[in-house]
Formats: structure tokens, C-alpha cells, sequence
């Protein structure tokens, strides 16, 4: 059995669920914190955590617990208070830090949570280290000696010190002056740095979703509702609008018409662009199978490859690596830049959008619509539990709709990582047809659950 099959607590992206349930209990993040803890107590050097979190209410009580295991163990705790996933990301490296965890259950609303573990290295967690967290999570873990416990303590430039990071992605002779940007902060852990940011570098910042009150954290804002940042734009006139989710780690971009962009049209500028530059290194993007086909032909029309990777911005993130291709991402808005992260930001990557709309003079709505996607569509059906995709009439569904599609589109149906969700999507040169496929599907689905 892999360490994958064995997994009870970690998914695809850490380990999440509904506060106050297990796994997103109190008593389950201490355990988690004392099992992370004693797997990187290794050497004789002080050992040190650096934990971030978003805004949702349960943030402090898992930050609390986890604080708790950390120290019990022998770990010093340093608390960054709330950033952006990247930011924690970025702060275990540059803080030498053994770990970094943040607290976050990204584009979920506020009563679910989550812990992201980062190695050293500030990348998340290989496969082999959640085993062996996990398989610690099942044992009696040995307490560090009184006189060993650690420390907790805040440092409170942490966003300064981020804010300067995010910055210097930032071409040095570049400005946003006379840049009226909208930014969307869904009410989460870039409430603060986001808008900061953008104003440090001139731009004139109308920002919204940035009054969390621990309930509202993605509610009716950010990059999964881009419905708000639509009407600011529209209203203000303002040149573009960005959207984050609730942990920065991803972003949706407003044309000054109102338009939305998607994670597939902005790795297509920032794709060409650093091809046209000569830095893009591997050949190839990495996308991932949910990605549209006409990026991918669009890019082929480059002379630029592209790789599918499975869902997730882990996954894209090794396929990268094992490619050495430095430009990846999901059509979600995950865009990962490995010159300058170790995962997805939200914020770096807007300001390579920002910096191309400032370098070429050109509307965002001429800018960012490099290609025309073909026709896709995404449903969701919920489910209680069992395994819906292995029943007879759900499997002749799925047959059914691949040789409706054959040679004209494609079909893919998963189990979501982080939801009890099917999705179902398709994608083809005609609409009617993808519509009537992904239909199917659904209500075949929808009938055994």
C-alpha cells in the first residue's frame, strides 16, 4: 500500500475539514503539531515553526493548539499572525525555520479549516513526510523534558517584511503610476499586504473584501464570487481588477470592461512572456488536466509545450520540478513562478500581469484575452458518501458521454480533495453537445447518492 492509500488525515492539499469535526478539532491539531514536530526535530540546533493563518474565526483556536503540540515537543513557535499562504511559504526559508504551517482552508467558507505544512525548503510536505506524520499521529509521542520545552513569540514586521519580497518581483524600472487598480482581499490573509503593495509601487488601490470579522472570509467576495470585484471595477472606472482568495494563493483577474480572466489566459501572457523574454525554462507550461484545450493550442501555436499535471497545485509544482519548467498553474488561478516562490501567489503573479500592462501601454481587455477557450463546463454534485463514480449506471454515463465527445473534446470526472464532491467537466467545439454530456453525467450521479 502507498503512502498516498494510507493517508487518514492529509488530502491533496494538507489536511482539512469543518472546525470543531474531526479532523479540524483542537485536540487533532495539537496531536498534528506534536507529530510535525518531533519528525523535524533533527539535529542539535534550535528548532524553530513558523505558523501563519487567514481570518476565519478558528483560526485562534487552532493556532492555539497547534502552538501547544509544537512546544510540547521541543519546538520553538514563531507566530506570523494573518498572511498569505506564499508569505509563510517564503518566511520558513528565509527564517531558516525547520517547518511552516499555515492555517487556512483557501476559497472555503469560514467554518472549515485546514493545516498546510511547508518542509524547510519552503515547499509543501513529500509524500514520505506525511506518511511518517501520520503514522506518528497513531503512537504516544514522546514530551520534551521541562527544561526543553519551546517558546512562543509574534514578530510583527512580518507583512513588511513580505510586502518587500512581493515587491521585488516587481520589474526595478517599472512603476503603476496613474494604475487604477480594484483589489479584491475576500476578506482574508492578504487584507492588509495586498493593498499595501500595490500602493507602495504607485498605483492609485481601491480596495475591497478587506473588513474580515472572522465570519466573511470568502463570503461574496474574492476569486471564487468575482461578482463584487466586477461591479467596483464597472463602477470606478478603474483599469483592471484583481481578485485573491482567502489565503492568497490565488488570483482572478477583472478587464476594465468586466470581464473575467481566468488562471488559463493569465499563464498564457505570462507564459509568452517569458518565452519572448528567453526565461522560460523547460519549454513548457504545466497546467493541469482541467486546463482548456484551446490554451494548450494556443500555446502550440507559440512553438510552447504543455504539460497536464493532475489537479492541484502540488502536483503542478512536481511535474515542474521533475521538467525543470519554471511557469505553472491551474485555470483556478494557482500560478506558480518558481524564480520566485516555492507555491502559488496570488499577489506575485498579479504583479507580472501588472507589469505587462504597464510595459505594453495596452487595455487589460486587449492584453489578457489571448485565445478563444473552447466551449467547458464544470458542475458539481454532492455526496454523502460510498463511491458514486464505481456504479454500473454512473460508469455507462461516463462511457456514453466519451463517445459522444470522442475526437471533437474530452471529458474528465474526479473526486474533489477538498469537498465531498463529484466534478464533472467537459469541454469541446460544441456547446450544446458538452452541455448535454456534463447533464448526463450529473443526474446519473445525482441518482445514487
Amino acid at each position: 500500500m502507498t503512502a498516498k492509500q494510507q493517508r487518514r488525515y492529509f488530502g491533496t492539499d494538507g489536511i482539512r475539514g469543518r472546525t470543531n469535526t474531526p479532523p479540524m478539532t483542537a485536540a487533532i491539531a495539537m496531536k498534528v503539531g506534536q507529530a510535525a514536530g518531533r519528525h523535524f526535530l533533527r539535529g542539535h540546533h534550535l528548532h524553530r515553526v513558523v505558523i501563519g493563518k487567514d481570518t476565519r474565526l478558528s483560526g485562534y483556536m487552532m493556532e492555539s493548539a497547534l502552538t501547544a503540540g509544537f512546544t510540547s515537543v521541543g519546538m520553538d513557535v514563531t507566530l506570523l499572525g494573518p498572511m498569505p499562504t506564499p508569505a509563510v511559504a517564503m518566511l520558513t526559508r528565509s527564517m531558516r525555520a525547520d517547518l511552516g504551517v499555515m492555517i487556512s482552508a483557501s476559497h472555503n467558507p469560514y467554518d472549515d479549516n485546514g493545516i498546510k505544512l511547508f518542509g524547510p525548503d519552503g515547499y509543501k510536505l513529500s509524500d514520505a513526510d506525511e506518511a511518517a506524520i501520520e503514522a506518528l499521529l497513531g503512537d504516544e509521542i514522546p514530551l520534551a523534558e521541562p527544561r526543553a520545552i519551546g517558546r512562543a513569540r509574534r514578530i510583527d514586521d512580518a507583512q513588511g517584511r513580505y510586502i518587500h519580497f512581493a515587491k521585488d518581483t516587481f520589474p526595478e524600472h517599472l512603476r503603476l503610476d496613474g494604475l487604477k487598480i480594484v483589489i479584491d482581499c475576500a476578506h482574508g490573509a492578504a487584507y492588509r499586504v495586498a493593498p499595501a503593495a500595490l500602493w507602495e509601487l504607485g498605483a492609485e488601490v481601491i480596495a475591497i473584501g478587506v473588513a474580515p470579522d472572522g465570519f466573511n472570509v470568502n463570503a461574496d467576495v474574492g476569486s471564487t464570487h468575482p461578482k463584487a470585484l466586477q461591479m467596483k471595477v464597472l463602477e470606478t472606472g478603474a483599469h483592471i481588477g484583481i481578485a485573491l482568495d482567502g489565503d492568497a494563493d490565488r488570483l482572478i483577474v477583472v478587464d476594465e470592461k468586466g470581464q473575467i480572466v481566468d488562471g488559463d489566459q493569465l499563464m498564457a501572457l505570462i507564459t509568452t512572456r517569458a518565452a519572448a523574454a528567453g526565461t522560460l525554462r523547460g519549454g513548457a507550461l504545466v497546467a493541469t488536466v482541467m486546463s482548456n484545450l484551446g490554451l494548450e493550442r494556443f500555446l502550440a501555436g507559440q512553438g510552447i509545450g504543455m504539460l497536464r499535471a493532475a489537479v492541484g497545485d502540488r502536483h503542478v509544482l512536481e511535474l515542474m520540478r521533475s521538467h525543470g519548467c519554471n511557469v505553472g498553474g491551474e485555470q483556478s488561478g494557482h500560478i506558480i513562478m518558481a524564480d520566485h516562490a516555492t507555491t502559488g501567489d496570488g499577489l506575485v503573479a498579479a504583479l507580472q500581469v501588472l507589469a505587462a500592462l504597464v510595459a505594453t501601454g495596452r487595455a487589460a481587455s486587449e492584453l489578457l484575452h489571448l485565445f478563444d477557450p473552447l466551449p467547458q463546463l464544470l458542475k458539481n454534485v454532492r455526496f454523502k458518501g460510498g463511491a458514486p463514480l464505481e456504479v454500473d449506471s454512473v460508469q455507462a454515463a461516463i462511457a456514453a458521454g466519451e463517445t459522444r465527445l470522442a475526437g471533437t473534446g474530452r471529458l474528465l470526472i474526479r473526486k474533489s480533495g477538498t469537498e465531498p464532491l463529484i466534478r464533472v467537466m467537459a469541454e469541446g467545439e460544441d456547446k450544446a453537445l458538452v452541455t448535454a454530456v456534463v447533464d448526463d453525467i450529473c443526474a446519473a450521479v445525482a441518482a445514487v447518492v
